[in-house]
């Protein structure tokens, strides 16, 4: 069974020559019931005449060329155009001659080169059969002429009109498209910082401190194994984001939870960072976005203090609610990324921009009695 649900995307992978066939079909079988005979346009009212062989040649001409009028606009034009004028200039009067409006709307609608040139010759070729009419004995006169001129300049019009909304319509997708990778290297480039930065920065620690315990060989090797535990996880993460960049990659960047803040607490403490944790409320399923915010914050926090403040007491409380979850990580000593000569404050800004986006609140800054500490407010419930 066919499900006719799915017809017209069937149909739209046809070529369009073979969707724009069925017209010119339509059209030139109209033109030959007896009922439509002499019942067509009549532009210059000269008395009917019986169809004959030239009669086939001027209805093939002003439909058959319809198949390929948005293929080659232009063309089809000049060639219903040409049967039009033997249709009228030999009083068949058929129904075929609507082709010449199909014409010009599509030739108003997709012709892209030489626009004035195709409009030129086309008002000059109706001035001419005009004229010919005239001599003919006509008595359209000329304000018949300059009525029937008025509508195919309006068929035009409406190509040009249907021209300019595509176009419009193509420029806001191209917009879209370019807000939409802008926004996703954005993100990327955010997940990278995070992540390298956290990662990269605790396996320094790990290393430096390596350096002084080659006479305890039992810290060492612990020092050595959560350096390539960091290691491992760095390089994990990595290969998902870079996946990322794939555009034939199909998945969204793994975004960590509030239920992970133990672990990453964990790695610091083996960086050498002495870190309290604490943990208040219930984790509730409406968190969303704000629990990978959260982490974020805290991953941001905990990179700094291994900065600038390694080896300082730090304490992480994170406190859980209904409506928000709220991030305190505060390091005693000095020293921050915006105020250390070696931090440029990029990834405190990229937690305000992310917070900031969830309707939250952020700040960042010196202690009163010394040392740092990193707030942040943010609402649960909006989508991950």
């Amino acid at each position: 069974m066919i499900d006719l649900r799915r017809l017209p995307d069937l149909w739209r992978r046809f070529d369009v020559t073979v969707r724009d066939f069925p017209l010119a079909l339509v059209l030139a079988g109209a033109s030959w019931l007896p009922v439509t005979e002499n019942h067509g346009t009549q532009l210059g009212n000269l008395p009917g005449r019986p169809f004959d062989g030239l009669a086939v040649v001027a209805v093939a001409l002003e439909t058959l060329p319809l198949a390929v009028r948005r293929k080659w606009p232009t063309v089809c034009l000049a060639l219903v155009s040409l049967g039009f004028a033997i249709d009228q200039l030999r009083a068949y009067h058929s129904v075929a001659g609507t082709g010449l409006a199909f014409a010009l709307v599509t030739a108003g609608a997709y012709v892209e080169r030489h626009r004035r040139i195709v409009v030129a010759v086309a008002v000059a070729a109706y001035v001419a059969l005009s004229v010919a009419l005239d001599r003919l004995g006509s008595g359209e006169g000329f304000a018949g002429f300059a009525t029937f001129f008025v509508l195919l300049a309006g068929a035009w019009a409406m190509g040009g009109w249907l021209r300019q909304t595509r176009l419009v319509e193509e420029e806001r997708r191209r917009h879209v498209a370019e807000v939409t990778r802008a926004a996703e290297r954005t993100r990327i480039a955010r997940e990278l910082h995070d992540v390298v930065t956290h990662h990269v920065t605790a396996m320094v620690v790990q290393a430096e401190a390596a350096r002084y315990l080659t006479a305890t060989p039992e810290r060492l090797d612990k020092t050595l194994t959560a350096i390539t535990d960091t290691g491992r996880r760095a390089v994990g993460d990595l290969r998902h984001l870079l996946d990322l960049l794939n555009p034939d990659h199909g998945t969204e960047p793994r975004t960590p939870s509030a239920g992970e803040l133990r672990d990453l607490v964990e790695q610091t403490r083996q960086a050498g960072q002495p870190v309290e944790f604490t943990e208040e409320g219930q984790r509730t399923p409406r968190a969303g976005s704000a629990e990978a915010a959260a982490y974020r914050v805290v991953q941001e926090a905990l990179t700094n203090a291994l900065k600038y403040a390694h080896g300082r007491p730090t304490t992480v409380h994170v406190r859980h609610s209904e409506r928000e979850m709220t991030v305190e990580v505060s390091t005693d000593g000095t020293g921050s990324s915006s105020a250390s000569p070696g931090g440029s404050g990029r990834g405190l800004a990229g937690l305000r921009e992310r917070v900031g986006v969830l309707g939250g609140e952020f700040s960042a800054g010196a202690q009163p009695g010394g040392g740092f500490v990193v707030r942040a407010r943010i609402p649960a419930g909006s989508p991950s």
